[in-house]
């Protein structure tokens, strides 16, 4: 009887465990998450075909807003994939790390 007690409540567990998981990954592949992310991808691909990018070739280049250019470059910066050069004003652009 104990055993069948526990071996019900280790497949629930395991249940609410592939349910949690599949829910996280659900989530990662939202059409907003997965655009972002093929937006840094062609940032980093013209930075593979030119030496440095700004800010607003960025903006041009996606047809974003500076502040999304911004953010997609701070991303890249944090996820250590590029670098940048200035610190602020015209000067500022960025390189592959």
């Amino acid at each position: 009887m104990l055993t069948s007690l526990l071996l019900i409540l280790l497949a629930i567990a395991i249940l609410i465990i592939l349910y949690l998981l599949n829910t996280r990954s659900s989530r990662s592949q939202n059409p907003q998450t997965k655009r972002k992310e093929e937006n840094k991808d062609t940032i980093l691909t013209l930075l593979r075909e030119q030496e440095s990018v700004t800010n607003n070739d960025i903006e041009k280049l996606l047809g974003v807003s500076d502040a999304t250019a911004t953010r997609y470059l701070e991303e890249l910066e944090k996820e250590q994939k590029i670098v940048q050069i200035g610190t602020t004003g015209q000067g500022v652009h960025y390189v592959l790390k």
